[in-house]
């Protein structure tokens, strides 16, 4: 049965863009037939950080306005036969994509993947709330900082009042991936404590993901931090996500970047 995912928040910049690309590649890996959609529409960054920008012809708006057929606009990635990206139009506006035509292409989606991991844009707006209306399950992506937690919290409201779950009754799947977080600087009070984040937000944790250059390194390369560099932190932080999400049972661990070999080694055995 298909899932359709979406990573979302209020605040912009906090790791959504780079949450769908790792755990979509996370779970073609793990043999799951996945697309990523990109919601972002008039951004476009999706394909940039996916290594496809020179590939794409036509895109999400095409198809819901039917300028082109949905096989037309998928885009497989040469990595990862499992895995496409369908990416947002560069050139229009939010206010281009309907209701009935998101629909439609979910439903299309649903029948050719196991996986639809949708990239939301920032926002409590139009186009956020469509990228999550149709989703069984969320990824909420926030940092460790008073305004992105406060921002998390308010999408949690409209998970539930505005997906068509809720208005069956029925629950979207709610998930936190916490991001950026350094376990040095929250004992310091830098940053807002896991504990504090969780308690606020009360969500089950997915996965932790610490601050790293690396994910830097990933985008400005063009590929998803699990393909790039799939030993660092944050590629093993999304790649347990991807396993968690499947169902298996994995332990939570703080990794950072500045681990020693040995701990590496043993936290990966850990997992």
């Amino acid at each position: 049965m298909s899932t359709v995912l979406v990573a979302t928040s209020g605040k912009g910049g906090v790791g959504k863009t780079t949450t769908t690309a790792s755990l979509g590649a996370a779970l073609a890996q793990a043999g799951q037939r996945v697309c990523v959609v990109d919601f972002d529409v008039g951004l476009r960054n999706l394909d940039l950080v996916m290594g496809a920008e020179r590939r794409v012809v036509y895109d999400l708006i095409n198809v819901v306005n039917g300028d082109a057929k949905l096989v037309q606009a998928l885009i497989r990635d040469k990595r990862l036969p499992l895995l496409h990206i369908l990416p947002a139009s560069q050139t229009r506006d939010k206010d281009a994509l309907t209701d009935e035509g998101v629909c439609q292409v979910i439903m299309e989606l649903r029948e050719k993947f196991d996986w639809v991991v949708c990239d939301s844009p920032a926002g409590i707006e139009r186009g956020a709330q469509l990228a999550m209306r149709h989703a069984d399950m969320a990824v909420v992506v926030t940092n460790p900082e008073v305004s992105s937690v406060r921002d998390s919290d308010r999408i949690i409201g409209l998970l539930d009042s505005k997906t068509v779950r809720a208005e069956k009754g029925e629950s979207v799947d709610k998930h936190l991936i916490l991001t950026r977080y350094d376990p040095a600087r929250a004992a310091r009070g830098d940053m807002l404590k896991l504990e504090d984040v969780l308690e606020i937000l009360s969500l089950p944790l997915l996965a932790i993901v610490p601050d790293s250059q690396e994910i830097l390194r990933a985008s400005n390369v063009g590929c998803p931090i699990t393909l790039s560099n799939p030993l660092c932190a944050p590629a093993r932080a999304y790649t347990d996500a991807a396993r968690r999400l499947l169902g298996e049972t994995v332990s939570m661990t703080h990794s950072t970047e500045r681990k020693s070999l040995l701990g590496r080694i043993f936290s990966r055995r850990a997992a």
